[in-house]
């Protein structure tokens, strides 16, 4: 195994002394879908000293299509993902401490992972959690890698505390997806597109190479041939609340968190936004028949059902989620449909 990492260190800008730096460093991937399986193989294959995998779900029959990590073997024993992505990962090099949490990424669990980190890699499915990852990030001087991906779109930025602006600066200026993979679908080269983007990022930062990181928010359309890449230096706003001259954090209070509430009597659980919404439920309900679900709906709410699940949403963005008590998985349903 000593030349396992022979073709890397050949590169010259990584070479024997960054091969070291990415072996001392501490990653966290907060995801283990499809951009967080990918950069997890790229990570451990590349020698990193430790990844911590964060991810609440399990691996089901429709993430293989673009989930690179998981086996049928994986979908018949229902394995949390985290669990799948560090048994595989174990067997690609034994040499990297794998860390797989399986649990909800909070601010508050997230921000008990943070002593010794280097690096944060946005691999999740909304934003809500992106937006703590982003305050935690600032509060603690840790570099972190937003990526996201729907359809044949892919879109990823660097972020470097004190020094580019932060993602609750970006979404005044640019407009983020709104759509998910579960309504819009998704082609695996997008996904690729993104991980390639966002190793390569964590590359340049395990081996504190900081003029090579990429400073313009990159955004791309595979099917249509497009691709642009934007300056946003003039984006970073001195009176941001995440990153600016006097940041309160404003994503890490509860206020600003999703609600999940159990009704009493019920089989259910009610989800509220932590800010009311203004759902277009003819475009949603559109977007769900065509990813399969079976859809009812009025002016005022819709009805969705598949698999055995149903929630009903309203155009306030609020969803009563029945058939379970399980606070985290009406959570995750909530997000995977909503973002």
């Amino acid at each position: 195994m000593d030349e396992r990492y022979s073709r890397q260190t050949l590169f010259t800008p990584i070479g024997q002394s960054g091969q070291q730096k990415i072996r001392g460093k501490h990653v966290i991937l907060v995801g283990a879908g499809a951009l967080g399986s990918a950069n997890a193989e790229a990570l451990t294959r590349a020698g990193v000293g430790k990844l911590t995998i964060i991810d609440r779900d399990y691996v089901e029959a429709s993430n293989l299509q673009r989930q690179q990590l998981y086996t049928e073997a994986d979908v018949l024993e229902k394995l949390p993902k985290a669990e799948a992505a560090k048994n595989h990962l174990n067997q690609i090099n034994k040499d990297v401490e794998i860390e797989a949490l399986i649990i909800d990424a909070t601010a508050v669990t997230l921000e008990e992972q943070l002593p010794d980190v280097s690096l944060i890699i946005d691999c999740t499915d909304n934003f809500e959690t992106r937006m703590v990852i982003n305050d935690l990030a600032q509060k603690y001087a840790i570099p972190w890698i937003y990526g996201a991906c729907v359809g044949s779109v892919g879109m990823s930025f660097t972020i470097i505390p004190g020094k580019t602006p932060c993602l609750h600066c970006l979404m005044r200026t640019i407009p983020m997806q709104g759509v998910t993979c579960d309504t819009g679908g998704i082609i695996s080269p997008a996904v690729q597109m993104v991980v390639a983007h966002q190793s390569a990022e964590a590359l340049k930062i395990l081996v504190e190479d900081w003029d090579a990181v990429k400073p313009s928010f990159t955004t791309f359309d595979l099917w249509r041939n497009e691709y642009q890449s934007f300056k946003v230096s003039k984006v970073k706003k001195s009176d941001c609340l995440s990153c600016g001259d006097a940041p309160t954090y404003p994503f890490l209070t509860p206020e600003n968190a999703t609600k999940t509430t159990v009704l009493c009597g019920r089989d259910t659980v009610q989800v509220r936004p932590p800010a009311q919404r203004n759902l277009k439920l003819d475009k949603l309900a559109s977007d769900l028949a065509g990813g399969g679900y079976e859809v009812k709906g009025n002016p005022f709410l819709l009805s969705i059902e598949k698999n055995g699940e149903r929630m009903v949403v309203f155009q306030d963005g609020r969803a009563l989620i029945h058939g379970t008590k399980d606070l985290a998985h009406a959570k995750a349903l909530y997000q995977r449909i909503l973002g």
